[in-house]
């Protein structure tokens, strides 16, 4: 592995402990909140909940990200992004976009 990629590795997994600290605080104060806040399931916050500082710190080493782009549409984001949109419509059409998938993701899980 050269110099560049044991950096980046690095700060993989300083942005994987970053987001996983944030995502087990989030739960632990406001559980509804974080789970749409984060879009992940009642499961998955309880999971995240009960985590140990060690449990974190070994799966944060992964050089993969464990967070992701929930705007995963070039759609979406442009419609999010746009010129000359400001801050509050920006946020706005974010929690628009984000109910619409926590919605549809319910709809999908009660189906199966």
């Amino acid at each position: 592995m050269n110099v560049a990629n044991g950096e980046i590795s690095r700060e993989i997994g300083d942005i994987n402990l970053a987001y996983m600290l944030l995502a087990q605080k989030l739960v632990k104060q406001d559980r509804v909140a974080a789970m749409f806040r984060l879009g992940v399931s009642r499961e998955l916050a309880d999971m995240l909940a009960s985590m140990s500082l060690a449990q974190i710190l070994k799966l944060a080493a992964s050089n993969f990200l464990l967070c992701s782009f929930r705007l995963d549409e070039h759609a979406s984001m442009s419609a999010v992004v746009g010129e000359g949109k400001d801050t509050m419509l920006q946020q706005a059409h974010m929690s628009i976009l984000m109910s619409a998938r926590s919605l549809q993701s319910q709809k999908e899980t009660a189906a199966v």
